[in-house]
């Protein structure tokens, strides 16, 4: 490795971006997340009027379009889909971490603190259907984490939350909403690594992502949008978007007193 370059290396190719480092162990949110042992992790950008419903056959086309997935186990790699142009792909590196970001807004997914009492859609009430739809990466926060740490499995769990903590922080700071409707975030440490039992804002592998999580998620944006006025200023002005003005029932849990 060139003195300098992150351990998680990254090339763009055919609208594919492809983050390698040998025997990573991911956590994935993405359509085929989960845990699993990976050499490398892809984030695929689809294309406007993406209708898609065949996931696995679309993204193993696409891989080998883009000369990836030849073995077993990219196949079996964990994949991110967006809706954001790759030119747009920003790393970041910092200490032992790198992140690598694609931002786009064109589906915000809004929060109002003082919500209006709305209801739920049909479709995400528990009356709904049981089968969600396909996701459809309409503009989407992409995030691929790495760290050459060997974290506890409550650890890598925990760094995908600092990670969703610190996209939801940059974006809400930047653009008013804390993401999507189509996030998706894979993190990803070195098993043969130096050990961290912990992962939380105040450790070494926890700062270093939040910190390039801010810069990865900031520059995309940055070269999505020419400059502030590009955001959306509301739902509403969105092409697409939601804002869950629902309000939940609050209740204090009862106190279970001995017999």
């Amino acid at each position: 490795m060139a003195n300098g370059d992150p351990e998680y290396r990254a090339v763009r190719r055919d609208g594919v971006l492809r983050v390698a480092r040998r025997g990573t162990e991911w956590l994935s949110s993405g359509w085929n997340g989960g845990r699993r042992t990976a050499d490398v992790a892809y984030n695929v950008s689809v294309p406007d009027g993406w209708d898609r419903t065949d996931l696995s056959a679309y993204v193993a086309a696409r891989l080998e379009r883009a000369g990836f997935g030849s073995n077993g186990d990219e196949r079996d790699a964990p994949v991110l889909l967006t809706g954001v142009d790759l030119e747009h792909a920003r790393g970041s590196r910092c200490g032992s971490v790198t992140a690598y970001a694609t931002a786009g807004l064109s589906n915000p997914a809004a929060l109002p603190m003082d919500p209006d009492g709305g209801t739920l859609p049909d479709s995400v009430t528990d009356d709904g259907p049981a089968d969600e739809p396909s996701p459809d990466p309409l503009g989407t926060v992409n995030l691929v984490v790495g760290t050459t740490r060997a974290l506890a499995s409550g650890a890598l769990a925990n760094l995908l939350a600092v990670a969703a903590e610190a996209k939801a922080a940059t974006l809400l700071s930047t653009t008013g909403f804390p993401g999507t409707t189509t996030d998706a975030i894979a993190v990803g440490h070195a098993p043969d690594g130096r050990a961290s039992t912990f992962s939380g804002s105040a450790t070494p592998v926890g700062a270093a992502t939040r910190a390039c999580v801010r810069d990865a998620v900031t520059a995309s944006l940055r070269s999505r949008y020419e400059d502030a006025d590009g955001y959306p200023a509301s739902v509403a002005e969105a092409t697409y978007g939601v804002s869950t003005d629902v309000e939940a029932r609050v209740f204090r849990p009862p106190i279970e007193r001995d017999s």
